[in-house]
């Protein structure tokens, strides 16, 4: 009987120990589940942080990337703008130096002429003074010479016949060898005056000729000088290569300071075949949007209108009037033959810009014809100043602000739609990187599981190593360890 109650006492407390053992395992179990959901929520936590940060980061970085293009983009176009500006503001200084010098030289050599001129002249007064006074000296001394030599002979006739008449029964024969005598000195004396005097009248006649060529050659000279100075004040105010030249640099002058940008908004000096192969140089070709141009010619002349301002009196300047009218139909006459709208590289409108550049000649035309305008419309040709020129390009060059406002508009909501398409694709592998977290989160749990559950895992089999006598000279981390217990005790569990 007591062999019974100890047999159930140890049974009992077989049975009690077991459930002891069972509850402190399933307490330890319980813990170490919880401990691998908070380690696997804090893994969790920390990999979305993560990843929340790295796409934060790659958001700011390819924002900051796409500023700093921008700005790179930026910079590079105002270098171009500033290196196209340097060149074209050296190209024409180089221009104004070189007219500069020009000029310079021209005007050196204008009063170079005309102070020879001046000297020229001043010489050529002198001479003739001179000349004027020898010419008087000489037929004065002629005179003089010529009564001496009647006054001589009248006297020679005179005392001869006295001598003769005296003394020509008595003394004849005497008479003669006396009048010989007296008279041979004498002859001798008239031969050698009428000599001197025929002498002094040759050196008189040689000079006064060496004189006149001299005067003559002054003439020349002061003539060649004269019109040398002509010709430079031609070069420098009336002829027609020259003008159009200063012209050119007036029209390029106000192109500038229009605003509009050389080889974008116009064209300088360009050339056109017409379709029978006619080469037409406009001067410039402005720009407009919507593929349009304008022509603009310089090429009038205004010599008539340099000799209206030189004239000295009405009647000259009336002259000068009418031709420079006369010039300016004519010129449109030839502007409106040369049919720019007609040219197929050309987008041109119907009507052709004529830029007169002086002020004061435009409007001199004006007022002597004020049909002028109509009548340069009615060849689709429109007469314009520097002033009216001005205006009319800053017109076009805020209408060109206004088309590359609207161009941006346009590039705005381009660039708006490509930026939302983006971040449709952005959010798409925002989500293709979550369902891959989560693979990597599945995979690293059945990872897990195989090292520490169940009775065969990964961290039992190396601790079976360690007790075949293994030598290492690291130990598995102790968590690690007591996670493979429980795996191993769970499993036992399950299987019972």
């Amino acid at each position: 009987m007591m062999d019974g109650l100890l047999v159930v006492a140890v049974v009992v407390g077989f049975i009690c120990g077991a459930l002891l053992v069972w509850v402190l395992m399933r307490r330890q179990r319980q813990e170490v589940e919880k401990n691998l959901r908070d380690e696997a929520a804090l893994v969790t936590s920390a990999l979305e942080e993560k990843l929340a940060s790295s796409v934060y980061d790659l958001n700011e970085k390819q924002h900051l990337v796409e500023q700093l293009q921008a700005r790179l983009d930026e910079q590079n176009q105002m270098l171009a703008e500033r290196a196209v500006d340097i060149a074209r503001l050296e190209e024409k200084v180089a221009r104004i130096d070189a007219l500069e010098q020009q000029q310079r030289a021209d005007q050196e050599r204008f009063e170079q002429l005309r102070s020879l001129k001046a000297d020229a002249d001043r010489e050529n007064s002198r001479l003739a003074e001179q000349l004027k006074a020898e010419q008087a000296r000489l037929e004065e001394n002629l005179t003089l010479l010529t009564e001496a030599k009647q006054t001589l002979r009248v006297e020679f006739q005179n005392i001869a016949n006295q001598i003769f008449d005296d003394k020509s029964k008595r003394f004849v024969d005497q008479s003669r060898a006396n009048l010989d005598t007296i008279l041979g000195p004498f002859r001798d004396q008239i031969r050698a005056f009428e000599q001197k005097v025929s002498e002094t009248y040759e050196k008189e006649g040689r000079e006064r000729f060496s004189l006149m060529k001299e005067v003559q050659r002054l003439q020349d000279l002061n003539q060649r000088i004269s019109e040398d100075a002509e010709n430079l004040t031609k070069a420098l105010k009336g002829e027609s290569q020259t003008q159009g030249a200063w012209g050119e640099m007036i029209l390029e002058r106000i192109l500038e300071e229009s605003g509009l940008r050389k080889g974008i908004e116009y064209e300088a000096q360009g050339g056109f075949r017409t379709e029978d192969g006619k080469l037409l140089k406009p001067d410039v070709v402005v720009h407009l949007p919507e593929e349009k141009d304008i022509v603009v010619d310089s090429k009038v002349t205004l010599v008539a209108y340099e000799r209206y301002v030189q004239a000295v009196d009405d009647e000259e300047r009336e002259r000068a009037v009418k031709d420079h009218l006369q010039s300016i139909s004519s010129h449109l006459k030839g502007l409106s033959g040369k049919k720019y709208d007609e040219l197929p590289q050309l987008r041109s409108l119907d009507f052709v810009l004529m830029f007169i550049p002086i002020e004061s000649a435009f409007m001199l035309a004006i007022e002597r014809d004020s049909e002028i305008f109509r009548k340069a419309f009615d060849q689709n040709i429109v007469i314009v100043s520097p002033s009216t020129l001005l205006v009319t390009l800053r017109t076009i060059q805020s209408i060109w602000r206004y088309e590359y406002q609207n161009r941006n508009a346009l590039e705005i909501a381009q660039r708006a739609g490509d930026l939302f398409d983006k971040f449709v694709g952005f959010v798409d592998d925002l989500e293709k990187v979550g369902e891959q977290i989560e693979r990597t989160r599945k995979v690293y749990d059945g990872a897990h599981n195989k090292l520490v559950s169940g009775r065969g895992n990964l961290v039992n089999r190396a601790k079976g190593l360690l007790d075949l006598g293994v030598k290492s000279k690291k130990n598995l981390p102790k968590a690690l360890t007591e996670s493979a217990d429980v795996g191993i005790a769970l499993d036992d569990m399950r299987k019972n």
